[in-house]
């Protein structure tokens, strides 16, 4: 098990990713800032190429396209698949700077059967 957020969680996520189809024109760069966690503020980074997890990174993403800032609370809730992503932006939940139109182009990625299993199986192998 990897501790939620941690190093060795971002690899396992990763490696989880590697099988994910291919989605022309899905490609950003993101930046992750989870807020208010048992560690402090966590910041991590997500290179997406059309559709595939291509990095995946502690720190600050230099040149992000978008970046999403939540309560770690939500981002536990969003990973475990009890919160739909989509439904949290519009709530007000996750925070979003940067270009929306990437981020309105990436949004129906999350309503796919292989992201939702993929979220599944990150989930199996996360300690929260």
């Amino acid at each position: 098990m990897a501790r939620f957020l941690s190093e060795e969680w971002l690899r396992s996520t990763r490696e989880l990713a590697a099988g994910q189809p291919d989605r022309p024109g899905a490609s950003a760069r993101i930046q992750y800032v989870v807020t208010g966690g048992p560690d402090g503020e966590v910041r991590y980074g997500w290179v997406l190429e059309d559709g595939r997890l291509a990095e995946a990174a502690a720190g600050e993403l230099a040149d992000a396209d978008v970046t999403f800032t939540e309560a770690y609370a939500d981002a536990v809730l969003i990973q475990r698949g009890e919160l739909d992503p989509g439904a949290a932006f519009m709530q007000g939940r996750v925070k979003v700077s940067g270009n929306m139109a990437k981020v309105m182009s990436l949004l129906p990625i999350t309503g796919t059967p292989e992201y939702r299993d993929l979220m599944a199986r990150v989930d199996a192998v996360t300690e929260y």
